[in-house]
């Protein structure tokens, strides 16, 4: 996922001292990342299309309406269950593209080799993003091809672009959400976490889960048909759902509620998070989408999912509200036993090396 930058945000920030080191955990993609990029990036970079605020740029430069994104994937393992490091590259850039309402086109693709990488290995990879880039309908156009002394890449870095055209009409931000909005989700959290976090084999356990990595693009053209009053999409890579949730209250300055028995989590993924005390909500997803569109096609939405082998498992997880007077925006939750609860941003760092 490309990350969101914008100076305002689901953060109290912590002024950053010009002396201050980077730590793994800006690297989360929680509030660290976003005090990293508001304080430090963004005063270098600040433009319109950048500081709208998504995991996208929309810029209109010969009259047409471009979707451009871009995203470096540095996963470990780079195999795992369900996917790899060329997958996840191709689907990730494919999907920060797709969200808004752009049909991707063209990607670009940069490596960074550490040296001694079995070329056997780069093939295998490489293989793994043609049949990503053909399943999504995108060409990789352009590439680059670094290599680096052994011991400073940690065998396969790649860096991706992507370009996608946005048809005329479509209005899809994360500024888009709306008071009375339903919150869908295209099927269970924390797939893809569960399964890098298996495939490491430092838990001490062997479980039966694949990453979700998937091109969401398919799945997001069938919803805009039934639904094409759709105001936002989101991929929850991550930080998970409850991060990108907290992003869109504010880039959209509404409350969001959630219904706490409606979340689909897999009963091993539940497994994995209950013996290692860590919260499906704040697990990375790298082929689910979250849906905000108007309550009234929300029945539409799902069903159009519901047909695609992407999004079988949707659901309805909850709905936009207005914030309370004098009150920040915020994600809450409605509990299984009838209370409510705050859901904040991740804070640090749960899995590095995720995606």
């Amino acid at each position: 996922m490309s990350e969101s930058i914008q100076m305002q945000g689901p953060v109290c920030p912590i002024p950053l001292r010009h002396n201050e080191r980077i730590v793994i955990g800006h690297g989360s993609g929680g509030k660290m990342t976003h005090d990293l990029i508001a304080q430090v990036f963004q005063p270098y970079f600040s433009n319109p299309a950048l500081n709208a605020g998504n995991d996208f740029a929309d810029v209109n430069p010969d009259g047409h309406r471009w979707a451009i994104t871009t995203d470096s994937h540095i996963v470990q393992p780079l195999f795992f269950p369900g996917g790899d490091i060329g997958r996840l590259a191709v689907c990730g850039t494919v999907n920060d593209l797709a969200v808004s309402g752009a049909r991707p086109l063209y990607l670009t693709a940069g490596f960074i080799l550490e040296e001694g990488l079995e070329v056997a290995v780069l093939q295998r990879v490489l293989d793994s993003m043609r049949l990503a880039a053909e399943e999504a309908g995108v060409n990789i156009v352009a590439g680059d091809t670094k290599v680096v002394e052994k011991g400073k890449a940690d065998g396969l870095f790649i860096n991706t672009a992507g370009f996608g055209l946005i048809p005329a009409g479509r209005q899809i931000s994360g500024q888009m959400a709306a008071p009375g909005d339903a919150v869908l989700i295209s099927g269970s959290l924390g797939d893809h976490a569960a399964a890098v976090l298996t495939a490491r084999g430092e838990m001490g356990f062997d479980a039966q889960i694949e990453s979700d990595v998937a091109p969401l693009n398919g799945l997001i053209e069938a919803l805009l048909e039934a639904a094409p009053d759709t105001h936002v999409l989101r991929d929850p890579t991550r930080g998970g759902l409850a991060t990108t949730l907290n992003e869109i209250a504010w880039q959209s300055q509404v409350n969001i509620l959630l219904q706490e028995n409606q979340l689909p989590v897999k009963p091993v993924v539940q497994s994995i998070c209950d013996m290692l005390g860590f919260d499906p909500m704040y697990m990375a997803n790298e082929g689910k989408l979250v849906v905000i569109l108007p309550a009234e096609q929300a029945e539409a939405g799902l069903a159009a999912m519901r047909s695609h082998p992407y999004g079988r498992d949707a659901v309805r997880i909850g709905q936009v509200e207005p914030p309370r007077a004098g009150d920040q925006p915020r994600v809450l939750m409605r509990t299984e036993i009838g209370g409510t609860r705050l859901v904040d941003m991740l804070a640090g760092e749960i899995l590095p090396r995720i995606c």
